[in-house]
């Protein structure tokens, strides 16, 4: 019985987040009303207020929970591995939503009152991973920082996904990635292993 209740609620947990995710994907933070959500979850206030005391909970959740269906690829090691993850989530980015919604809120939290960094620090842990094996690999320059590196392709993801947001709705988000790895990657790596590295463009897989 008792894992009968646990299971309950995580479903209606999970259902609650995958209709914020949906609605704030939609209209934002602040154009999402806690109605919408919880009629397109199919939940009651009640059942919301056991998990979530507040739309803020429920938003942070969803920022924290963005790469939770994400399949990473996993074939490939070193740079190889970070491009191929890098273009992975400008694809998902364009159907997943509760990935794309969770991006949107991480982005605009300053004009909610979120702030919360540590996804972004996530996310740098992430890439930073495949940039540590590379340096096993022997595929990067040896004064790399490869605490910066990782923030800096962060930032960059962040504001190329936001541009290519404004300029085509996603549409085009694979080839800016590919363009700002194009233009990191020398800063990281010598020419010679550039040189050995697949892109989408010239005959890369990015499917997990």
């Amino acid at each position: 019985m008792a894992r009968q209740r646990q299971e309950r609620a995580e479903r209606t947990r999970a259902a609650l987040i995958h209709a914020a995710a949906e609605v704030f994907d939609q209209a934002g933070y602040h154009g999402a009303g806690l109605n919408a959500i919880l009629q397109r979850a199919g939940i009651t206030t009640g059942a919301m207020y056991f998990h979530f005391k507040s739309k803020e909970e429920l938003a942070r959740a969803v920022i924290v929970d963005q790469a939770a269906e994400l399949q990473w690829p996993r074939d490939k090691k070193g740079l190889q591995q970070l491009i191929d993850v890098c273009q992975y989530l400008a694809v998902e980015m364009r159907s997943n939503v509760l990935f794309r919604a969770g991006v949107r809120l991480a982005v605009e939290q300053s004009e909610v009152n979120l702030l919360d960094y540590s996804i972004y620090d996530w996310w740098a842990e992430q890439f930073g991973a495949h940039l540590a094996e590379a340096r096993e690999l022997g595929q990067l320059h040896p004064d790399v920082d490869e605490g910066a590196f990782p923030q800096v392709l962060v930032a960059a993801y962040t504001g190329t996904q936001i541009m290519s947001r404004l300029a085509t709705n996603r549409a085009d988000l694979p080839e800016r990635i590919e363009n700002m790895l194009r233009c990191l990657l020398p800063a990281v790596a010598p020419a010679e292993v550039v040189a050995t590295l697949e892109f989408p463009g010239n005959g890369g897989e990015t499917t997990p």
